[in-house]
């Protein structure tokens, strides 16, 4: 073995490496959102549970009631609503994971020692939020109970232990609480997003390695026919992927929808085009189909990570929630989980619609002007 000639083997690589600037930004850049994201976004621990409350008794021992859920750092009291359905409708929303209500009585039967009830409504489409909020809500409410027995028996001087607070939980949507109901909408918008990008990203890079694209260019299309001839059928293959994912959910895990299917494949138009758009903002920058997948899996990351798919997003630091916001995936997984679990429309999702709708307005709209570009 010549030692010249190894050595001149691995400048030679060492200046490919440098030249292949895309190759050498990602090889850096994955492990290094990784480690951040692994190490600081992800919690397994659950806290920090938006909730609404709907306080009817509006007395000292409702407030102290609701107090006591607040300083366990395992619920923030996001909205105080004025009726019941406005609390129902925070949680169909998707607003608030958990409703407490306290009935009118509540303040009357403390004080009387005669036992008060509460009610916890909680989302079940998230059985590890819902578990937490279960355990944990359980927990206050029987230490509220205990401190409310201890102040009247001191009140009264008797020997005979009144009655203390009984929190009577109702589990929606998933009551059995089954991790099908949650991981399979979910799965269904990761593989969406890493269909809609891989399509185009790839299509458009194959075709410049090929030298198709070329053919293309010098041809009577118009650039914009161009890009719409790329994109329209990717859109009916996401579409009919979708449909077939669906099916097979229905099928295999017994996950069904509980919404509209027109509502939810409307829904799903702004998504999928903010995806195409996302694949052909790749397409301008890779060269190669290796590069084009590795930028895709590199865009697929935070979708996991970051939007609630796996991990509650409460219980993120707020950096990461702020991050996730910009997400497209944070927002259509509430529309797959409220229309597939929930049963769900327009009428409560429209938010979510509306952030899409804009996000695939402007990265569709400066993928396309891109990509002109490179082909004019």
């Amino acid at each position: 073995m010549s030692l010249s000639r190894l050595l001149a083997i691995v400048r030679k690589e060492l200046i490919q490496i440098r030249r292949d600037r895309i190759t050498l930004v990602l090889v850096i850049g994955i492990p290094v959102v990784e480690l951040l994201l692994f190490g600081y976004a992800l919690n397994a621990v659950t806290d920090h549970i938006a909730t609404a409350v709907y306080d009817e008794s509006r007395t000292s021992a409702s407030r102290a009631f609701v107090a006591a859920f607040e300083h366990s750092t395992y619920f923030d009291v996001v909205d105080h609503v004025q009726t019941r359905e406005e609390a129902m409708a925070a949680v169909d929303a998707g607003r608030a994971r958990v409703a407490i209500l306290v009935p009118p009585s509540f303040g009357d039967d403390v004080l009387g020692g005669r036992g008060a009830t509460a009610q916890l409504i909680v989302d079940g489409s998230d059985p590890s939020v819902a578990q937490t909020a279960l355990f944990s809500g359980g927990l206050v409410a029987q230490a509220q109970s205990g401190r409310v027995t201890v102040e009247a028996l001191a009140r009264t001087g008797s020997t005979r232990a009144p009655g203390g607070i009984e929190l009577r939980p109702v589990v929606l949507y998933n009551p059995r609480m089954l991790s099908a109901q949650f991981m399979v909408p979910g799965l269904i918008g990761i593989i969406l997003q890493m269909q809609a990008v891989l399509l185009t990203a790839l299509g458009v890079v194959r075709e410049r390695e090929r030298g198709t694209l070329e053919q293309l260019i010098v041809s009577p299309v118009r650039p914009a026919e161009l890009v719409l001839g790329k994109v329209l059928p990717n859109v009916a293959l996401c579409l009919a992927s979708t449909a077939m994912t669906l099916v097979m959910a229905r099928v295999l895990f017994g996950v069904a929808v509980q919404g509209s299917v027109v509502e939810l494949f409307l829904l799903t138009l702004p998504f999928l085009f903010g995806s195409l758009g996302i694949g052909l903002a790749i397409s301008v920058v890779a060269r190669t189909q290796a590069q084009a997948l590795q930028m895709t899996m590199f865009t697929l990351l935070p979708s996991i990570l970051l939007s609630g798919f796996l991990y509650a997003r409460e219980s993120m630091p707020w950096i990461f929630q702020g991050i996730s916001a910009v997400i497209p995936m944070t927002y259509y997984l509430q529309i797959l989980r409220g229309v597939i679990v929930k049963g769900v429309g327009v009428g409560v999702l429209w938010p979510q619609a509306t952030a899409l709708t804009a996000f695939a307005v402007v990265v569709l709209g400066v993928s396309v002007r891109r990509f002109r570009k490179t082909i004019e």
